[in-house]
């Protein structure tokens, strides 16, 4: 019986999903490679790669519903972590932020990344267990206040770009939670007043340094923006972009503007720059295309997840890693400001591709169990 119920678990493996996502991975090493090619990145990331892919058939076949049931824990755990990074010795200093634990042989390791999994669990946890009727203010309330204390310590290091794509992961398990529309339209017109009024009493509160306010104004006005300045980075990223044309620039690997080191940061941060500067605009639209796919991929397995709690923590990661997409893409092409987000299976590090691989064996998880009661 028990050999059955094992081949039943292989043919319900998702092995679409878990091929396309190597595939996604592979073409990130391959350009992580084109951007550093004289450092050690590259196999850093393939070492990282078979760590996540272990991780990844850990967490597929082990019942989600447990690891639902041991949401507490793991949140726990992954708020102990962010603890630990902000202690001077233990947390490493990086371009002024306290945001990652040295792990030797490996490189660093960031865990306000890998702590969303379990704040992804934890609001599955709770809201999974509703059946009916709109959601309640005491519901909202505890909701925001899982969110909060992860944000509220990963602020601390100070890493905004990080707490920023938190907000999605609560924002969908909400929506999907029966919120009043009347809430979520006052929620929009509150951040449509309100973000410019933060952004004003930030910057006379000196919350909002000097390079964030440069690195927003070159968006808003680049043509008196400081190019040379702290809209340095935005402008060698559509200069690397542009250079790519159509099917890529042909002397890109001798004069790419990556090897060249005028563009910032091209393995992590501005991976969709490079990538566009290899391969060009038609590369670029397959990339989004196989993202795409994948999300897709994942929103189906939601829709035949056995329970809420699973359905709920699909739909999450699919929120997050649109979310960190939309950012990505968005800073490379100028059309938003310079946060460091990194793009998912894509940017080099190991947090990041740990945490997306983990994420994706729970989505493969729940479709195994797809068909149990």
């Amino acid at each position: 019986m028990s050999s059955i119920i094992e081949q039943r678990r292989l043919r319900d493996f998702d092995w679409f999903l878990a091929g396309l996502a190597v595939i996604i991975a592979l073409f990130g090493t391959w350009q992580i490679f084109h951007a550093q090619p004289e450092a050690n990145y590259w196999q850093k990331q393939l070492v990282g790669l078979g760590i996540a892919l272990t991780a990844m058939l850990i967490v597929a076949f082990t019942d989600y519903r447990r690891l639902v049931n041991l949401a507490p824990f793991f949140y726990v755990f992954g708020l102990v972590l962010l603890v630990l990074v902000l202690i001077p010795g233990v947390g490493v200093r990086v371009n002024g932020q306290q945001a990652w634990i040295g792990v030797p042989g490996v490189g660093n390791f960031q865990p306000s990344e890998f702590a969303k999994i379990p704040t992804v669990l934890m609001l599955a946890h709770y809201f999974g267990k509703r059946h009916q009727g709109s959601l309640a203010w005491k519901e909202m309330l505890v909701g925001g206040g899982i969110l909060a204390i992860p944000i509220g310590l990963i602020l601390l290091e100070p890493d905004p770009g990080s707490a920023l794509t938190y907000f999605p992961l609560l924002a969908v398990v909400l929506f999907l939670s029966s919120i009043r529309i009347w809430i979520v339209m006052a929620a929009l017109a509150l951040s449509l007043v309100g973000v410019p009024v933060a952004y004003s009493l930030g910057v006379k509160a000196g919350v909002i340094k000097n390079y964030q306010q440069e690195r927003i104004k070159v968006i808003l006005d680049p043509e008196h923006a400081n190019r040379r300045g702290f809209g340095y980075h935005t402008w060698q990223s559509i200069l690397t972009v542009g250079k790519g044309g159509l099917v890529g620039s042909r002397s890109s690997s001798e004069f790419s503007q990556s090897r060249l080191k005028f563009l910032p940061e091209p393995h992590t941060d501005f991976i969709f720059a490079v990538t566009a500067e290899t391969t060009g605009f038609v590369g670029s639209i397959l990339l989004l295309a196989a993202y795409a796919v994948l999300l897709s991929r994942l929103i189906t397995s939601a829709r035949r997840a056995a329970d809420r709690a699973g359905m709920l923590v699909i739909m999450a990661i699919v929120g997050g890693f649109a979310f960190q997409i939309f950012i990505n893409v968005g800073m490379a092409v100028g059309l938003l400001p310079v946060i460091g987000v990194p793009l998912p299976l894509m940017s080099a590090g190991l947090s990041s591709v740990l945490a997306t691989f983990i994420a994706i064996g729970f989505a493969i998880s729940v479709r195994m169990r797809r068909f149990v009661n």
